[in-house]
């Protein structure tokens, strides 16, 4: 069942990065979990949410090459105000969340149904 990324953001206490960005619409059905550049370019799926602590530009130009639309970061990783900048232009929304990895996939995983 997908849920809307904004259901997603509120269920692990997360912060939009990117208020420009419009998460009414984003719907999400599935999630990636990786702190590897060429694993998530090589596996990642397009609509997925990336649940990384990966913070840096090249982090966005990934997520725009595979049609990533959220970058959660978790345990509260802050990108730099370039980051947010760019992920912005790109229409990527950006969300820190203070909880782990493991949390924030484990609350995708409740929240889909799988």
């Amino acid at each position: 069942m997908p849920v809307t990324l904004k259901s997603f953001i509120e269920t692990i206490e997360g912060k939009v990065l990117t208020p420009s960005v419009d998460i009414e619409n984003i719907i999400v059905n599935d999630g990636y979990v990786s702190d590897l550049l060429s694993d998530v370019m090589g596996n990642a799926k397009e609509n997925q949410v990336w649940i990384t602590i990966m913070k840096h530009l090249n982090s966005i130009a990934v997520a725009s090459l595979v049609n990533i639309p959220c970058i959660i970061f978790a345990k509260d990783t802050m990108p730099e105000q370039e980051v947010i900048k760019k992920a912005e232009e790109e229409n990527i929304c950006l969300v820190s969340s203070s909880q782990s990895s493991f949390t924030i996939a484990g609350e995708l995983y409740l929240m889909l149904n799988k």
